[in-house]
């Protein structure tokens, strides 16, 4: 397996890995103005760009994800939820996605958005055990996504912590994480600026995976919401019309 982050506009990273021994990449929350960076790195990798997946439906920027897709032939993927105005292939809970001898199996992880999905990625030239965890907006290194940009922020933290007890804590220790963004970004407060962990070091130290209590959980996470992002409106307007 190769495995390349890229650290973009708005605190945001984005991900390129894939099989290289047969050819096949995945690009996931692609930014806009990043395109040419995947095209790039797909080349120096030899290898060709089948699937570009968004984790969810971005409030707080311009996605690429589309213009990558028509520019390389490659699946453009969003859950099922997704409210968009054009055509996509649709993820659902429990897909599988072969990329060569890396099994990209889908999350749905819903809280930050409806919409929202983790990516369990292993390389079964090693094992059949996830290797890491794309986790999107739902669990960043040293936080957790916001419940409150569908305007329903008590219900959306309680699915917050479903998804986090029930999906990703679920995965061993030793997995580690990649999330869509670190320290400057307003999908979260108290981000850290190191863009990697583990779910062991998360589950030590992150404060609000220490809270077992569902209640006091929304209650916390809903003290602390950041600014909305600005221009959000334009921004989703731009994401979903066709």
């Amino acid at each position: 397996m190769f495995f390349k982050q890229l650290p973009t506009k708005e605190a945001s990273l984005s991900y390129l890995f894939g099989c290289g021994s047969l050819g096949k990449a995945v690009a996931v929350d692609v930014v806009a103005a990043d395109e040419d960076w995947f095209m790039e790195q797909a080349k120096a990798q030899n290898v060709t760009i089948t699937h570009v997946i968004e984790t969810h439906v971005h409030a707080d920027h311009y996605s690429g994800g589309r213009k990558l897709a028509e520019q390389t032939g490659a699946k453009y993927c969003l859950h099922s939820n997704a409210q968009v105005k054009f055509a996509f292939e649709v993820l659902n809970d429990g897909d599988v996605i072969e990329v060569g001898n890396v099994y990209v199996k889908v999350l749905h992880t819903p809280g930050h958005t409806m919409d929202s999905i983790s990516l369990a990625v292993s390389d079964n030239r090693r094992s059949e055990e996830a290797w890491f965890l794309i986790t999107g907006d739902t669990l960043f290194v040293g936080s957790i996504g916001r419940p409150d940009l569908a305007g329903r922020e008590q219900e959306m933290a309680g699915m917050l912590f479903d998804t986090l007890h029930n999906k990703l804590l679920a995965y061993p220790d030793t997995t580690e994480i990649y999330p869509a963004h670190q320290a400057g970004s307003v999908c979260g407060a108290g981000i850290s600026g190191k863009p990697v962990s583990t779910l062991g070091f998360e589950k030590r130290f992150n404060p609000l995976l220490n809270i077992t209590d569902k209640n006091e959980f929304v209650h916390t996470l809903t003290a602390e919401i950041p600014p909305r992002p600005a221009e959000m409106d334009r921004i989703v307007e731009a994401n979903t019309r066709v």
